[in-house]
């Protein structure tokens, strides 16, 4: 069996092995309002069976104060778990195994996590971070705005002549010019004759890569949601103060081109298109993060698009991790390439909404993802490997209540409550002498950048750099050795602006400090 265990709130230790055959997961995914039944359910038992002496959230009882931050922060989740389930020798507190299933005991934790966040402040935030300095354990650094006025930056990639190529999310893809000062970088024009994009939700322009072979292709590679190819959009509707349009089925693509001289798209070329009939009018969940394996191959993630069975079914291109050669064709080691019915791209399965991906010194490939309510994860992946979601998770998920299943592979580390984990990048420069080899994860629910800090396949230590400049997309090395950042105006609860609302964003580079 596959060990799935950690800090919810920061390390997780796991194994690995290729997948098994998995269980059939719910006919269904429950959604985002069954979530919050559940959590609601959840908090009767809590009420029922714990309130009495540990009191409800914002008042005391004569017990420990389990929505302490101090108190959950010190303890594992496996640590709360036997504490609950065996009891106390010699105080009130019984042994829960005894009248609550186990899986409801997980859950009673990740809603405890949950319930202790919501009660936090928000991290207040500062619109402009323009010279701020911050210490942290072992650098200090300065922010400098590299760059301002765009509009949900998603992805960025530096061009070998440095300037930075950066998408956003509503459709444009920009230049960042290195030669110019302070915040004149950003070219007032965007690329022109880039691809049309469905651009509503989640959905949109998302990652942008550079062939690895730059110097001698001029090739970019793009991922981007395009609405089902044929697809008549009906007449708009009349909405209502508050209504949303409607989405139509929409998918993941995976294109390429260059840039010629007069700043236009040429030589578009379509290297991953899914079935026309897989294209779904879910809005959320499209993966969509690039990245080159240490053999020059292209891989790309896609979400299993809000219905979780996607990811637990191999004839799907649906919640995995793919794999492809820079022209679009199949390399002949894909775990799957000879399996009948299965997609012969999939590197990986089992997948939610993976959007980080990073390769260390070492070549393993570490993954982020966003989890359910709370349990987002960093994995490891494995060619072949099933990552669970559908039949197992860290989170609270109506239809599931394992964490763990035989032949599954569990995470390295994962968060609840729920971080958003975005884009991952290793640092591989001198620029921070000490950082060098460490994982940095930007996270948007989060507002914050990590460090994390890997000894082979372990996170050792993690350390949160900043926390109030807004959601966190993506980072990268620059060709200066500095780390880049993409940050955006927040979004969702507190905000007056709806979660996936497009707001402005910028980029910022860490300048090292002595």
């Amino acid at each position: 069996m596959i060990r799935r265990l950690g800090l919810a709130a920061g390390l997780a230790l796991g194994a690995g092995m290729l997948a098994a055959q998995a269980p059939a997961p719910p006919a269904a995914n429950a959604g985002f309002g069954g979530g919050r039944e559940l959590q609601r359910l959840t908090g009767e038992r809590f009420t029922d069976n714990c309130s009495g002496c540990h009191g409800a959230p914002g008042s005391a009882g004569r017990a420990p104060n389990l929505f302490d931050p101090r108190l959950l922060g010190s303890r594992s989740d496996e640590e709360l778990y036997r504490t609950i389930a065996k009891g106390v020798a010699g105080a009130e507190m019984p042994a829960f195994e005894e009248i609550l299933p186990a899986e409801q005991i997980w859950q009673m934790i990740a809603w405890l996590r949950l319930e202790a966040e919501s009660k936090q402040p928000r991290p207040q935030f500062v619109a402009d971070p323009a010279g701020a300095v911050i210490a942290t354990e072992q650098q200090r650094f300065r922010i400098d705005v590299v760059a301002e006025g765009l509009d949900t930056p998603w992805g960025l990639a530096f061009l070998p002549d440095g300037r930075l190529l950066v998408t956003e999310r509503p459709g444009r893809l920009r230049l960042i010019d290195h030669a110019a000062q302070d915040r004149r970088r950003l070219r007032p024009e965007a690329v022109r004759n880039t691809p049309v994009v469905w651009a509503r939700q989640d959905a949109g322009l998302m990652d942008v890569a550079i062939d690895p072979d730059y110097a001698r292709t001029g090739w970019i590679y793009l991922s981007l949601v395009e609405l089902r190819p044929g697809y008549q959009l009906p007449p708009a509707p009349v909405l209502k103060p508050g209504e949303r349009p409607p989405n139509h089925p929409s998918m993941t693509v995976i294109v390429r081109g260059r840039i010629n001289a007069r700043g236009e798209w040429v030589d578009a070329q379509t290297l991953f298109r899914a079935p026309l009939d897989r294209y779904t009018p879910s809005g959320v969940h499209y993966g969509s993060r690039l990245a080159f394996d240490p053999q020059g191959r292209l891989l790309f993630t896609v979400g299993e698009r809000g219905d979780m069975k996607n990811a637990q079914d191999l004839a799907t291109s649906l919640g995995k991790l793919h794999r492809i050669n820079r022209d679009g064709s199949i390399p002949a080691d894909n775990p799957f390439v000879n399996r009948p019915g299965a997609v012969p791209s999939i590197l990986s399965w089992g997948h939610r909404n993976p959007q980080g991906l990073a390769f260390d010194a070492a070549g393993r490939l570490w993954e982020s993802e966003h989890g359910p309510s709370g349990g987002d994860e960093i994995n490891l992946i494995q060619p072949g490997g099933n990552y669970g979601w559908g039949v197992v998770s860290m989170g609270i998920q109506p239809g599931i209540s394992a964490r763990e299943h035989p032949g599954m592979i569990g995470p390295v580390a994962y968060y609840t409550p729920t971080i958003a984990p975005s884009g991952i990048a290793l640092y591989r420069g001198r620029r921070y002498p000490a950082w060098t080899g460490n994982l940095f994860v930007t996270a948007l629910a989060g507002q914050h950048l990590r460090r994390l800090v890997l000894d082979g396949d372990r996170i050792t230590h993690q350390e949160v750099l900043f926390k109030a400049y807004g959601r966190v997309r993506a980072i990268t090395t620059g060709p200066d050795g500095l780390l880049y950042v993409l940050l955006q105006r927040p979004t969702g609860e507190g905000t007056g602006q709806p979660l996936s609302a497009s707001t402005p964003g910028l980029v910022i580079r860490l300048v090292p400090l002595p």
